[in-house]
């Protein structure tokens, strides 16, 4: 049963397992459930014998639903992380009981439960992490991908012929809204991600080849009226929150027929040979969601409104010293980020901007991140790469509780406007996601672990690295070549073949050879949709 975004309840034979339970506002309550999933019984969900949360995001740990409705008797099924920090907080609520999985590995349970748990642990995955379900009860297998993005080949695959494939396809990010960029920019970029997105989950079905699709976590919703008009309200293509509706159409449009939908509360029973018996909502139910989009989230906004109103009155209102705190905080954590330094090569400038709720005028606050110098300092002009503009409120809360991931916090709430000169900066988000000595520390361990370039692969007439620069993938799987450029499917991350230039990033490039003879030979090959860029051979 869905139980609501990544949420899920799954009866087996061999006992209950309640995945990501979500019901709470997010993000500084910027996200809510969508569809409204208030409607539950916590009674039914608390009870079940095992609870797993794929990760840290509060999209999909709830710490207040967790407290007050899960039976503290359940047993976690635990992610193979690098970091302790999903067990941590679990044990802070309550839990002791544990069943520590390893990565892409087979755990069988007590009762016959067969579990596999696929983790992810790039900087861009998670709070330090993502992780995707496979349960087997011996009758029917299943495949909970939720919201991460695996990259090895195999583990789920030899798992067993899939009877379901729960999975996102929506955005679930804060760009390219919050840029202050051209609006016909935004519009263009807004539409690649919504397409890339849709298509990316696409290739995951493909892979996966479940007897049946069920589309879920994500899109949320926002309610907050400054927040509101991000709601995809009349399936436009430039908005990367697409809903259910949409994606189950375009799979329709690819020749895929065993989509369905999955709204909180609808029950799913499956069996061997592809048996689906789906107990969905009443037609009524779904026509109020979705032929009157916009009608329905302003009936949800006006009963979360008391829920708003305490959430802002939760944040500070007075001003402390920011500066002060932010460089006994910060500038030891740039004292030791050799790798992250190097990678951000400039400054980032924070403006702390007023909140103007108590009718006071003030002047915003500039504060430079200096990861040249290596410095926090009061800004004096100097080129920033960067600028975030941030309310004083989100910032001073930030600060006095030390939140060592602004990134899965405030970036994810959208409540910030952001600038940037040049391209995208991988680094300044993993510094930002990593202010604490032992998130820091894993952070630098990662990037210098990943250095090297690895195996190849042959992309036309050119060798180039196998591993995507990126984050790792595997390129012969997710990469493809058109008219010279090589793009890695999984994040949208596009490389000149001549010049193995990143045309994504800048902190990035691609090792790419033109040796047509070489590329003839026994390599994996990446698919090449048009010209290898081969006969252009000038800035080689």
């Amino acid at each position: 049963m869905s139980t609501g975004h990544a949420g899920l309840m799954v009866e087996t034979t061999a006992g209950s397992v309640l995945c990501d339970p979500w019901f709470n506002p997010a993000y500084y309550a910027s996200w809510f459930p969508f569809p409204d999933n208030s409607g539950l019984d916590p009674s039914v969900l608390g009870g079940a014998d095992y609870l797993y949360v794929s990760h840290l995001h509060r999209d999909h740990f709830d710490p207040e639903w967790l407290r007050r409705h899960m039976s503290k008797r359940a047993t976690v099924l635990l992610p193979d992380y690098p970091v302790p920090d999903l067990r941590d907080a679990l044990e802070d609520l309550g839990f002791r009981s544990f069943v520590q999985t390893r990565d892409n590995e087979v755990t069988e349970l007590d009762g016959g439960l067969r579990v596999l748990i696929s983790t992810v642990t790039s900087p861009a995955d998670g709070e330090i992490g993502d992780s995707s379900i496979a349960l087997d009860d011996g009758t029917v297998r299943i495949f909970n991908q939720n919201d991460a993005r695996p990259v090895d080949s195999g583990p789920i695959e030899e798992f067993g012929p899939l009877s379901g494939h729960f999975l996102q396809y929506s955005g679930a990010i804060w760009f390219p809204m919050v840029y202050e960029f051209p609006e016909r920019m935004k519009s263009t970029l807004g539409r690649r991600k919504r397409r890339n997105g849709m298509e990316r989950a696409l290739r995951y079905i493909n892979q996966y080849d479940a007897s049946h699709v069920f589309p879920f976590a994500g899109p949320p919703c926002f309610l907050d009226d400054d927040l509101f008009h991000m709601n995809d309200f009349e399936n436009t293509d430039d908005n990367t929150f697409p809903d259910q509706m949409a994606f189950l159409e375009f799979l329709s449009e690819q020749g895929r027929s065993n989509g369905h939908l999955f709204l909180p509360g609808t029950a799913v029973e499956l069996g061997p040979e592809g048996h689906c018996a789906i107990e969905q909502l009443p037609q009524e139910v779904i026509d109020d969601i979705y032929l009157d989009r916009r009608g329905y989230l302003e009936r949800y906004r006006e009963r979360a409104r008391p829920v708003l109103a305490a959430e802002r009155a939760s944040w500070p209102r007075d001003s402390s010293d920011l500066l002060g705190q932010l460089t006994d905080w910060v500038e030891p954590l740039l004292g030791r980020a050799d790798h992250l330094c190097t990678g951000v090569n400039g400054r980032v400038l924070f403006e702390i901007q007023p909140d103007g709720g108590n009718g006071e005028k003030a002047d915003s606050e500039h504060i430079v991140f200096d990861f040249l110098d290596r410095r926090v300092k009061r800004w004096a002009g100097e080129e920033c790469r960067y600028t975030f503009r941030i309310p004083r409120p989100l910032a001073e809360d930030l600060v006095r509780r030390r939140e060592q991931d602004w990134v899965n916090h405030l970036f994810l709430s959208c409540r910030f406007a952001a600038n940037r000169k040049g391209t995208y900066n991988e680094y300044i988000f993993s510094f930002l996601q990593a202010m604490s000595p032992q998130r820091l520390e894993y952070m630098e361990r990662y990037y210098a672990e990943r250095d090297g370039m690895g195996s190849l692969a042959r992309a036309g007439d050119y060798v180039v690295q196998r591993q995507c620069p990126h984050l790792g993938a595997d390129l012969e799987r997710f990469g493809v070549v058109e008219d010279g450029v090589l793009t890695c499917q999984l994040h949208g991350w596009e490389f000149d073949l001549a010049t193995g230039t990143c045309l994504t990033s800048d902190d990035r490039k691609l090792f790419s050879e033109y040796d047509p003879a070489r590329a003839e030979g026994d390599l994996p090959s990446i698919p090449v949709l048009g010209p290898s860029a081969a006969d252009d051979r000038s800035n080689v």
